[in-house]
């Protein structure tokens, strides 16, 4: 009389597990690159200076005081942009919750994903062709027919008054900028920066089942 065993499958025991150090990757890259931006921010001190706020006295005179405070400022003011979308976001709890649900499943069901291990949802499996269609629709539906997309465009346009407005009211006259200063990529760079490393740190999975 024979007996059967029960054979585990080590494979998928340790597929799960390789999702761990690869979120960690993407978590360390970005924070990494935030930390860069902060610490370029200038004093605070400055930013907030009473005395070197002033009427400007013409359109002309307001471009060129946000142009040269966009310069000096980049960094304070991405922080105030990203203040701002965060309290959009954190006040409006649903809405947050919709967005870290979308970001969640672009990493485990399509950038953190073994490329040997399909989606299975309700006994069927999907390939990665539609895998990616189905997010790919997801997030169309959920940025241009729910509350997220307008909120993260309302918490952006509502970010870039403020640092319009604080731009175009505070005189640049006591500011100095060095050369590479003037001469570097500007506000977002920060910002594609920290999506480069992302997706840096997610391209090797992303290029394993292209």
């Amino acid at each position: 009389m024979s007996t059967m065993l029960p054979v585990s499958d080590s494979n998928a025991e340790s597929r799960p597990s390789t999702l761990t150090p690869n979120l960690r990757a993407i978590l360390t890259r970005i924070s990494g690159s935030a930390r860069q931006a902060l610490s370029r921010c200038r004093p605070w001190t400055e930013l907030i200076d009473r005395s070197a706020f002033a009427k400007p006295v013409s359109f002309a005179d307001a471009t060129s005081r946000v142009r040269k405070n966009f310069s000096y400022f980049r960094a304070n003011y991405l922080t105030v942009l990203a203040g701002v979308l965060a309290i959009s976001l954190i006040s409006h709890p649903f809405s947050l919750i919709i967005l870290l649900l979308l970001i969640s499943a672009w990493l485990f069901l399509y950038a953190l994903r073994p490329s040997d291990q399909p989606v299975v949802i309700w006994g069927r499996t999907y390939s990665d062709m539609e895998t990616l269609a189905i997010l790919v629709i997801l997030t169309v539906v959920v940025i241009f027919f729910s509350s997220v997309g307008s909120l993260l465009i309302s918490g952006t346009m509502m970010g870039v008054a403020i640092v319009c407005a604080h731009g175009a009211f505070r005189m640049p006259e006591d500011l100095f900028l060095d050369e590479q200063e003037q001469l570097g990529p500007g506000l977002f760079s920060f910002v594609g920066g920290a999506a480069s490393s992302a997706v840096a740190a997610a391209a090797p999975a992303i290029a394993s089942r292209v």
